[in-house]
């Protein structure tokens, strides 16, 4: 069953918290490598504060984010590979998303690249994407390059627009939570429509 919205509002401020642990970057290394297998909050979360407290590493935080998500990615694959029926199948079901990727999966890997990519950069679940593609036989090597590319691109952009605009990014995501989770919800639901009936 989907989380309740105010258990999301908990969840993605025990994460926001994370951003001032003495061990912040290991904490977004860990939030960046579940996030890509099982734990519904983005990376981002953790980025944004690390970023504006910290402009000139910017770039840095980026690459632990893009590198720790490639590697939480690997896992996902490796769930929907060996153990979809036990672990796999049970998340896209709280994603509520087992019976569409069931009906989708004969043809995952005839769009699996461009799957891969949009998810990585996209509000689309990666999570959903990197079981798929285990679960499917994709390719690794597929799977791997596209991901790099994807959250390289995601995580980057992000950094360059904190690095350059820094504070009223923040203020968005602080202000208008409810917003982003709505934006997130219909970005969410209309990337999967476009990749179910393309």
């Amino acid at each position: 069953m989907p989380e309740s919205p105010s258990m999301l509002k908990d969840l993605y401020d025990w994460t926001l918290g994370l951003a001032q642990h003495p061990r912040a970057l290991w904490a977004l290394a860990l939030v960046a490598f579940v996030e890509s297998s099982f734990f519904p909050i983005p990376p981002d979360i953790i980025m944004i504060p690390m970023i504006i407290a910290r402009p000139n590493r910017a770039f840095v935080i980026a690459g632990i984010a893009m590198v720790a998500s490639v590697l939480g990615g690997m896992l996902g694959y490796a769930i929907g590979a060996f153990a979809y029926e036990t672990i796999g199948q049970p998340i896209l079901a709280a994603l509520g998303k087992g019976d569409a990727m069931a009906e989708f999966s004969g043809r995952f890997n005839d769009v699996g690249f461009w799957a891969v990519l949009a998810a990585g950069i996209t509000p689309f679940p990666y999570k959903v994407i990197t079981i798929m593609s285990g679960w499917t036989a994709m390719p690794l090597g597929t799977f791997i390059a596209t991901s790099i590319l994807a959250r390289g691109f995601r995580f980057f952009i992000v950094a360059t627009l904190l690095w350059k605009f820094g504070e009223p990014i923040r203020d968005f995501i602080e202000k208008r939570l409810g917003l982003m989770f709505t934006l997130f919800m219909a970005l969410l639901i209309g990337g999967f429509m476009v990749v179910k009936f393309l």
